[in-house]
């Protein structure tokens, strides 16, 4: 095993975090405080490549494998300040842009991969209602053949880049007497009549990252836009969320190293009792916690990569990848605080936004919770 990067990958994770740094960090603190969603800044990241990394070249992308894009997302998030903007591009990719190029077909990938990867769209994943969260599958939104079209009727709720998508991979049962097997995902274009887009929710972490409700009356789709086939929505959506728990949290992991960092700089300058608080062993044992948790998550960030990119990514690796990363970011997140004390928790200062972005992430792509169960129902089959 060889865990050094090339000098490739050395050059482009600079250039990303370069990028990043010089481009994305546009009025975090007031963005954040008013829950402002920049399409522009989502626009700057489409021009240099980052929708279109994993993307087939012949749709507009730029052919990376899933390792690449983490080592992109990790430099993204060393770089940018805002927690959100990463979520919505992570969400965008992971959950509905790679579906697509799995399961889509080529009239499918012609029509939407072009504008996912330059920027003209934003796609949406939308599973989560009322009464399915952590049992994705108990969906009350059902999907009508009538003719040459299915109907679609229902709602969908906390649902990532609602407000600003143009375009939503809906997923619905064509009948609820086949449980999951009678689950299909939809493609449903914004501007479909019977559909209603909500206006953004406003939510504790991740406020640059708009959240919102979906309305389906009498939503009339033609049959193309099944992605897939009828009924495979299960596998589509497992697909989904393998690729997403594995790999949303990379961003983090920068994220993680920027907040060592000032952590770090922050002790070596803050002076108490006529010496840095850094020659403390309450501060420093904190600061070594932090560079421990980054190694661990990092090792595990990139072999969820690997393992994609392998075709041996499996719901046991992918659940405890996002399990140890988010909680991981939750900690480092709070150690950050703790370490710039009354500084920490002033929002001018951006660093008690860690905790609030760092919060959601034990939530979202299934809570810690289900993680756990997952794995533990793996580790029981295998006995």
């Amino acid at each position: 095993m060889d865990f050094q990067l090339t000098a490739e990958q050395q050059a482009f994770v600079k250039s990303v975090r370069s990028f990043a740094a010089e481009k994305l960090n546009v009025d975090n603190v007031e963005r954040d405080q008013d829950a402002v969603f920049l399409r522009e800044l989502w626009t700057e990241c489409a021009r240099f490549g980052v929708q279109g990394l994993p993307i087939p070249e012949e749709y507009g992308g730029q052919g990376a494998d899933v390792l690449t894009t983490v080592l992109a997302m990790e430099a993204l998030g060393e770089g940018c300040r805002d927690g959100g903007l990463l979520f919505s591009l992570n969400a965008h990719l992971w959950s509905a842009a790679l579906p697509l190029v799995e399961f889509g077909t080529t009239e499918q990938k012609e029509r939407y991969l072009p504008g996912m990867c330059d920027g003209s769209l934003i796609a949406v994943h939308a599973i989560t209602e009322p009464g399915s969260g952590s049992d994705a599958m108990a969906l009350a939104t059902t999907a009508r053949l009538d003719g040459d079209a299915y109907v679609l009727d229902g709602g969908k709720q906390f649902i990532t880049n609602a407000p600003v998508a143009d375009v939503f991979i809906v997923f619905a049962t064509v009948d609820p007497g086949l449980g999951w097997a009678g689950i299909t995902a939809f493609f449903v274009p914004r501007d479909t009549p019977g559909l209603t887009v909500g206006s953004s929710d406003a939510k504790m972490g991740l406020r640059t990252s708009p959240t919102g409700e979906l309305s389906f009356q009498d939503c009339r789709i033609p049959k193309h836009s099944v992605l897939g086939v009828p009924g495979a929505g299960m596998m589509i959506f497992e697909y989904a969320m393998r690729l997403e728990r594995a790999c949303i949290m990379a961003s983090s992991v920068g994220t993680m190293q920027r907040q060592l960092d000032e952590s770090v700089a922050h002790a070596n300058s803050r002076q108490q009792f006529g010496q840095p608080i850094g020659d403390f062993q309450a501060v420093s044992h904190m600061l070594a916690d932090m560079q421990v948790r980054l190694t661990a998550s990092r090792l595990l960030a990139y072999r969820g990569g690997w393992l994609a990119d392998q075709g041996a990514l499996e719901p046991l690796e992918a659940s405890a990848i996002k399990l140890y990363l988010s909680e991981a970011y939750l900690q480092s997140s709070l150690d950050t605080v703790q370490v710039h004390g009354g500084y920490g928790i002033m929002a001018e200062a951006g660093i008690e936004r860690y905790v609030r972005d760092a919060v959601v992430g034990r939530i979202y792509s299934g809570t810690n919770q289900m993680q756990r169960n997952i794995i533990a129902q793996h580790l029981r089959a295998t006995t």
